[in-house]
């Protein structure tokens, strides 16, 4: 099973307060353990929501909102992806972790769907579209 494993804004990500040095040092070796267990595929940081957009979706019409967003408890300032057994192996991974903010802060672990969950509805040729796509985007990872 494959977790998207969120990390919560805090308002010093949204400032911009970046990790102290002791910190990445820290994290950096959770990663390291995650890497050697076969469990992490990927994470990253991500930049502040003043940086950032979202797109609202209603029929046809799309309106753009520019960050900031004022609701830093819906916000995510990291992620990483993860190969684990089960929901409590990703858990057991996400108390492991050190605090990834100064302060109190959260993590939200999510399971991503695999083209099997989707039953019927994912007819074979959509399954073949799927994996070619996938393929291509390894493809142009392994460029990069």
């Amino acid at each position: 099973m494959r977790f998207m494993v969120l990390v919560k804004a805090t308002s010093d990500s949204e400032a911009g307060i970046l990790p102290s040095g002791q910190l990445l040092a820290e994290m950096g070796r959770f990663n390291e353990e995650l890497v050697k267990a076969g469990v992490m595929q990927a994470g990253e940081g991500l930049q502040p929501s003043s940086k950032g957009a979202r797109v609202r979706f209603s029929g046809k019409s799309r309106t753009v909102i520019e960050g900031p967003f004022a609701e830093t408890r819906e916000l995510v300032a990291g992620f990483w992806i993860w190969q684990c057994a089960s929901l409590q192996e990703a858990i057991d991974w996400v108390k492991r972790c050190p605090n990834p903010m100064p302060g109190d802060s959260e993590i939200e672990i999510r399971q991503i769907f695999e083209a099997e969950d989707f039953g019927e509805a994912l007819t074979p040729e959509l399954r073949e579209q799927e994996e070619r796509l996938r393929a291509q985007v390894e493809k142009a990872n392994a460029r990069s």
